[in-house]
């Protein structure tokens, strides 16, 4: 009985959604207060907030902390955040809550290019997936952060998810609503001449906010390799994988980036529940699951002694390369929970590849070739203790 509910969910995401309600308040009220569109910087309010968030989501100013909403805002807000903190009102639970202040954009700018400097212009972006809330995308932010021990600026991009199990379809349209709105920013921060190094992390759904905006600054950058952004890291990627093959890696991984030092990480396994139920309401399968859609292809593997997991296949170069700029990290046998769809920050072994990446490792001792020059696994830890992944990947209690 127990496996009813994943069995049931695909026909849930397809036919079930859960409806966005407007709600009682007018949304213009929500997002009235001064504190929701600052004409002036204020440093107090920002003071020790040391993460830097840009987001769609519509703000709600109206209470003693800025909450971010469900809902699509009218403009794109700048601001930083701190981390996620436990409060205990006088009234009710324990509520989760982000210090969170928005800035004019001008002075965001301005600090973000500050931080960088001091970090010989580093910058890392993460991109949130699926079903998630500022509340648990603040939480991973900080986690990568401290998990990489990244030396730079940390921007996290937040777009209206639902935070909802049966909001797939609503969170997959508000993340095609939002293509705009991340390209706009990422264009303009690639072409800021003090962004050095631009490392992208994101997770499920984000990645199809991600790639093809890389690929558009891309086509439309004045520097033709836009060579800062150099190193992309897709987690578990709710991307059609042939889709990926014939059109963005072309783009995104064309020889001469990939000289410059362009390239692609992605974390796959085949134990990933949530991308399982993705192919099955798209039909095709996704990138970061290894699923073998021809059934041939399964059986030929299998006659051959090898794990039946079929992968994305390396972009085809007339010359190729110097460097090598697509790697597959199969994480299907290292499952760290949470339906094997967060294994880079649930997995000892994952979390710690993942963090030598972000730092702009191209190996680690711990990867196992496979059959595919570009495709490895990551030898397990002998029986890790909960402890022991606490000190690796940081995580903190969900």
């Amino acid at each position: 009985m127990r496996k009813v509910p994943l069995l049931l969910l695909p026909m849930l995401l397809a036919g079930c959604t859960v409806a966005v309600e407007y709600g009682d308040i007018p949304h213009n009220v929500l997002a009235e207060n001064p504190r929701c569109n600052p004409a002036q910087n204020d440093s107090a309010s920002v003071g020790g907030k040391d993460y830097f968030i840009v987001t769609s989501r519509l703000p709600d100013c109206r209470g003693d902390t800025i909450k971010l909403t469900n809902h699509r805002a009218d403009r794109v807000r700048f601001g930083r955040f701190s981390p996620p903190e436990t409060i205990k009102p006088a009234k009710g639970d324990k509520q989760l809550v982000v210090p969170l202040a928005f800035q004019p954009e001008d002075a965001w700018w301005d600090g973000l290019r500050d931080a960088a400097n001091l970090r010989k212009g580093r910058v890392l972006l993460y991109v949130h997936g699926y079903r998630e809330t500022l509340q648990t995308t603040a939480r991973d932010t900080v986690q990568i952060g401290a998990m990489s021990n990244f030396d730079g600026p940390i921007i996290h991009y937040s777009w209206p998810s639902q935070g909802n199990l049966l909001s797939y379809a609503v969170d997959e349209t508000n993340m095609y609503w939002d293509e705009r709105n991340f390209r706009t920013f990422l264009t303009k921060l690639a072409r800021a001449e003090w962004v050095k190094e631009i490392v992208i992390v994101s997770h499920s759904l984000g990645a199809r906010l991600v790639t093809p905006a890389v690929e558009y600054v891309d086509r439309t950058s004045t520097n033709a390799d836009s060579s800062n952004i150099s190193n992309i890291i897709l987690a578990a990627p709710d991307v059609d994988r042939e889709d990926f093959e014939r059109d963005i890696a072309e783009e995104v991984l064309a020889a001469r980036r990939v000289n410059n030092d362009r390239r692609v990480t992605v974390y796959a396994s085949l134990s990933d529940r949530a991308l399982a139920v993705s192919r099955a309401v798209h039909g095709y399968p996704r990138l970061g699951s290894p699923y073998c859609f021809s059934p041939f292809e399964a059986k030929d593997l299998k006659a051959k002694g090898l794990p039946q997991r079929c992968f994305a296949t390396k972009t085809k170069y007339q010359t190729e390369p110097a460097k090598t700029g697509f790697t597959i990290i199969d994480t299907t046998d290292l499952s760290g929970g949470g339906a094997g769809h967060s294994d880079y920050l649930r997995s000892l072994a994952v979390c710690k590849d993942f963090a030598a990446v972000v730092n702009g490792a191209r190996t680690t001792d711990d990867r196992v070739a496979t059959a595919q020059a570009h495709v490895f696994t990551l030898r397990a830890p002998v029986k890790p203790t909960k402890a022991d992944i606490a000190a690796v990947c940081k995580r903190v209690a969900d």
